[in-house]
């Protein structure tokens, strides 16, 4: 008779959130049960320092909670309670952790490939140079020889070597870097 007594004191509107809290306790209860199972030392050593870190996080937050919902039955304001300053702080240790976790997947910088990278594009740069200078160079020969032509020169054996198409000067470094990477493929 006590018994229903106070199930007639609860209001009925508080009665199915009472319910809905006592379900998700004993799911909290049930989620944890495998960890209280086991001693905190075979836990540490089986983790890793960040695993670790996100375990203290989750327990300590848990608890927290757990302590501002106990507030809420008990009628306190918990917003005017030191624990809303706790749950911040556990929950900006919880975004540093997540930060650390993202520099852990972002891709890594592969040192010697990017070296390459630039080596090439160096070097189709001076080629590109190279060939540019080639072809003013080709260009103003060109035009000395028309307008020697158009003067009636006469040509001397000396010049001969004029009528010889200009080949484009080679660049030796570039040369030596091109076998010895064909050397080390």
């Amino acid at each position: 008779m006590a018994n229903s007594n106070k199930r007639s004191e609860i209001p009925q509107e508080l009665r199915g959130k009472i319910s809905a809290l006592d379900s998700a306790l004993n799911t909290v209860e049930n989620e944890f049960e495998p960890l209280l199972k086991r001693s905190q030392i075979e836990l540490n050593s089986e983790l890793s320092p960040l695993d670790k870190a996100k375990l203290d996080l989750v327990a300590a937050y848990s608890i927290n909670s757990l302590f501002w919902m106990y507030l809420n039955v008990c009628g306190v304001n918990p917003k005017d309670h030191g624990i809303k300053q706790e749950l911040d702080r556990i929950r900006s240790y919880m975004n540093r952790v997540k930060e650390i976790q993202d520099k852990e997947k972002a891709p890594k910088l592969d040192v010697q490939a990017s070296k390459r990278f630039v080596k090439s594009a160096l070097w189709q740069s001076a080629q590109k140079q190279d060939n540019e200078k080639a072809d003013r160079d080709e260009a103003e020969d060109s035009s000395s020889k028309e307008s020697q032509n158009k003067k009636g020169k006469k040509r001397s054996k000396g010049n001969s070597d004029k009528n010889i198409p200009h080949k484009k000067p080679k660049n030796r470094y570039m040369d030596k870097v091109v076998a010895r990477n064909l050397h080390n493929k």
